[in-house]
């Protein structure tokens, strides 16, 4: 599990396709607009490739989904969900819906009773989605450093495929909490409202959860 292949070109694709370099890696960023990708290219080692969704979708041993939720299922499909069948595809996107948060609470377009993953899943039975790195902005979600090692939670249907998320979250930091099958999903996609209250109401972004244990 040498390559890692990126559905996305944004921010927090760059910031984990850097992340997979540095700790050796090879990496294809994607984007329906390749230019988009040249800067990142330019600035990272020859391990960095970019390509189109299909071709990052073939080339990853592991797939990263990390595009704007709405357009997650969309993405998948421009890509073949055929080259992604049986891989681990790290879901780090998150339901937020247009509208304009409420008091600092971001809105999403799914409820309490159906997480995007869950339905991704549903979509798309053969590919094994694990959800990571959706609770925490991407300035920390390669090797943080806070006061204490920060927890990432994950859920997924496949063991072996969040054996293989939870060697690269340890990779890159974190401490990991399996909270079981996708439905937990629902519970951890609404981490990033949390995360987000502070910075839209005071400009707090420095911060990421942490699950304390009793003695």
């Amino acid at each position: 599990m040498k390559k890692i292949g990126i559905l996305g070109s944004g921010q927090v694709a760059q910031t984990l396709g850097h992340g997979f370099l540095k700790h050796g890696y090879e990496v294809m960023l994607s984007s329906r607009n390749l230019t988009k990708l040249n800067g990142w290219k330019e600035s990272e080692c020859e391990k960095a490739l970019v390509g189109s969704f299909k071709e990052a979708a073939e080339f990853g041993d592991v797939v990263v989904l990390a595009v704007k939720g709405s357009v997650a299922a969309e993405a998948i499909e421009e890509a073949g969900p055929q080259y992604m069948m049986r891989k681990t595809v790290i879901d780090a996107t998150n339901p937020i819906a247009d509208q304009a948060p409420e008091n600092g609470v971001l809105r999403f377009f799914t409820n309490l009773d159906e997480s995007l993953m869950e339905r991704l899943q549903t979509q798309f039975p053969e590919i094994h989605f694990v959800k990571a790195f959706n609770s925490v902005g991407n300035a920390y979600m390669v090797n943080p450093i806070f006061t204490e090692k920060p927890t990432m939670f994950i859920c997924g249907n496949n063991d072996a495929s969040k054996l293989q998320v939870c060697n690269i979250l340890e990779q890159f930091g974190w401490e990991v909490a399996d909270m079981g099958k996708a439905a937990a999903a629902r519970a951890i996609e609404p981490l990033c409202m949390l995360w987000c209250i502070p910075g839209m109401l005071g400009g707090g972004w420095n911060h990421a959860f942490r699950l304390i244990k009793a003695m």
